[in-house]
């Protein structure tokens, strides 16, 4: 079936190709991320969309001598394919396997980390700058999306990079996409530079013309920057921030990219190449619905089919958000969502088909975000912030000087909180508990279930509780029957569980869930061990009153989060004993002070130790060492 695709192993294999060989290879290594996308799910849509631009870039430059930064990095599939790792392919995304995003420990053609987005620019400025300091000759190449480029830090980056004057290869790609559609007044920028008829008619002729002349082709170059002025009225943004823009160019045609690139390397200064690609191209259903397809799951290759569970599911966390923000917002009228880029990943979505007036998408700009939910605020509205737990951290100093200083009524709902699964280190949402509790004003709720997830969010809306952030998992929830009337919480009140003699254990958010199955197994299997168990529900303000009880009737207290271990909310609790003088010996289970790779979240919550068997074996291991004091 494949005639090119074994015989390439490297970039220098690669070489080996005819021009006219390679848009037949990478006919082939589409195909190749298909199957093994549809057995193994991971980010379809971005791959396929830059098969072209890959294979150009590892044909022109001299890697991993020269360097590639891909942002984001979900778009690297077929560069991690031809750089050695087509037969470990299979373990993508896979706990011991391939990491899902570029990662430097994992291969030397991975320049650096990319997890989120709009890094690229600042850290190929930082390497281009540091060869250029220890006289190395070498190109440095940043791929950036145009969803990317609506983040502050890719602009910074541009900033910076059009003033220090260093050799850098900025190649924006531009398939109208994020996850969702593209959003905001750089994406009509963009769209104006690609539908101008006659600016590329012209552009085509010029180059096309000159395609045996590379000076005369260069020097027409220039000119062609000043007619661009005059035929898009408007100056050129990039060459404003001194970087020589080029394109746009179809991100489809290899050889064309290939000769573009090659010219492109010996043009000195910052340069940004403008590329025009199809997200999920060569498949259809990926190309009719990118949304859907950037991470479709499993599916049947052929008929593009979804792979569906055979058993009834309770819904999606994100979902039970969506569906509740809608049912919320049509009774009160000050209820407005945000999201960073995310309105699918997040379920705001459900919303903003019903009421999109009162729905913004801000691009991947989580800062950005939250001051804006802060302005909002500020004039009495009720901003109900959707951002995924490890984004957030990319808005820490807005959390804290423009929401939390200011006490405003702001809802910040983290999605995929805790051990995301497949997705690995980069976007685990580990620390929130632990770097929100310490600031003032901030309330913290982390719901065991749907109904718990509901009834939070009825409480605060009403608003007068300062900045509130909730906390819930990746994945499907725990009730098939959670549309239910709801409720008001009280703020910092837990819940109860089960009263026991011999030890209690305290469990924040959905952890209480197979926290509450192992003490039913202790229970069977041991009936004299005799458990409290408690539902936190909120990480800040603790439940003092319970805390009082719980230290005055035990010595022996576990507690389980999804979430790290230090700094979170078993380390608050041990605060609380040793501030009032008990003596309680506490065991905080939780994520290690350690970065945890990809897996499916049962096995990295096994590995992390506070999965259900890893709860049901401390409970007998603090018993017994109660009993045989």
């Amino acid at each position: 079936m494949y005639h090119y695709l074994y015989n390439v192993d490297s970039p220098d294999d690669l070489k080996k190709l005819k021009e006219c060989e390679l848009q037949d290879y990478c006919n082939e290594l589409r195909q190749f991320i298909l199957e093994e996308s549809s057995r193994n799910p991971g980010h379809l849509g971005s791959s396929l969309g830059v098969v072209e631009l890959t294979v150009a870039l590892h044909y022109v430059f001299d890697t991993p001598n020269d360097k590639l930064i891909w942002d984001v990095g979900h778009q690297a599939y077929a560069h991690k394919i031809i750089t050695g790792r087509r037969d470990r392919f299979s373990q993508n995304r896979k706990l011991g396997g391939l990491s899902g995003f570029p990662k430097p420990s994992e291969s030397p053609y991975d320049t650096f980390s990319a997890g989120h987005a709009s890094n690229s620019i600042s850290a190929a400025l930082g390497i281009s700058t540091a060869a250029k300091l220890k006289g190395e000759k070498r190109q440095v190449v940043a791929v950036i999306g145009d969803g990317s480029m609506t983040g502050g830090l890719a602009f910074e980056g541009l900033n910076n990079a059009g003033i220090l004057n260093t050799d850098l290869l900025v190649i924006l790609n531009d398939n109208n996409m994020s996850i969702d559609n593209g959003v905001g007044a750089l994406n009509r920028y963009l769209l104006k530079i690609t539908t101008s008829e006659r600016y590329n008619r012209l552009k085509s002729h010029i180059w096309d013309a000159m395609s045996s002349m590379p000076e005369l082709r260069r020097m027409m170059q220039n000119v062609t920057n000043t007619t661009k002025q005059g035929l898009l009225r408007q100056s050129n943004l990039f060459e404003s921030l001194n970087f020589r823009y080029f394109g746009p160019i179809d991100g489809h045609d290899v050889v064309h990219l290939s000769k573009v690139l090659a010219d492109l390397k010996s043009i000195r200064g910052p340069k940004l190449l403008h590329v025009l690609t199809t997200k999920g191209k060569g498949y259809a259903p990926a190309e009719n619905d990118p949304s859907t397809w950037h991470a479709p799951g499993k599916f049947d290759l052929a008929t593009g089919e979804r792979v569906k569970s055979a058993t009834k599911q309770p819904p999606k966390f994100q979902d039970v958000f969506g569906e509740t923000l809608l049912e919320l917002a049509r009774k009160n009228s000050l209820i407005v969502g945000i999201t960073p880029a995310m309105p699918s990943g997040s379920s705001l979505s459900i919303m903003m088909e019903q009421l999109p007036e009162r729905c913004f998408d801000v691009g991947i700009a989580e800062g950005h975000a939250v001051t804006f939910s802060a302005g909002l605020a500020r004039e009495g509205m009720m901003p109900f912030c959707a951002i995924y737990s490890s984004f957030m951290q990319r808005a820490y100093d807005n959390v804290i000087h423009d929401a939390a200083l200011q006490n405003l009524d702001i809802v910040f709902c983290l999605d995929r909180a805790g051990l995301v699964g497949e997705d690995g280190a980069t976007h685990h949402g580990a620390y929130d508990v632990a770097y929100l509790r310490c600031v003032p004003n901030m309330t913290i709720a982390a719901p065991m279930n749907e109904v718990e997830l509901r009834n939070i969010m009825y409480t605060v809306q009403s608003g007068g509780y300062g900045p509130v952030v909730i906390r819930y998992p990746r994945g499907n929830g725990v009730m098939l029957d959670w549309k239910r009337d709801f409720e008001t919480v009280e703020i910092g009140k837990s819940r109860t569980l089960r009263d026991g003699r011999e030890l209690a254990v305290l469990s924040l958010g959905e952890t209480g869930n197979w926290v509450s199955k192992a003490i039913d197994r202790i229970q069977s299997e041991s009936p004299e061990i005799s458990v409290t168990h408690v539902d936190l529900r909120f990480a800040k303000p603790l439940d003092t009153k319970m805390l009082h009880r719980v230290a005055a009737q035990h010595t022996h207290v576990i507690t389980v989060e999804n979430g790290v271990r230090d700094g979170g909310v078993g380390s608050a609790v041990t605060e609380f004993f040793n501030d009032n003088n008990y003596n309680v010996r506490v065991c905080r289970l939780g994520i290690p002070d350690e970065f945890v790779e990809q897996g499916t979240p049962d096995e990295l919550k096994h590995l992390c130790g506070f999965d259900e068997e890893s709860v049901y074996l401390k409970i007998k291991e603090l018993y017994n060492a109660k009993v045989n004091v």
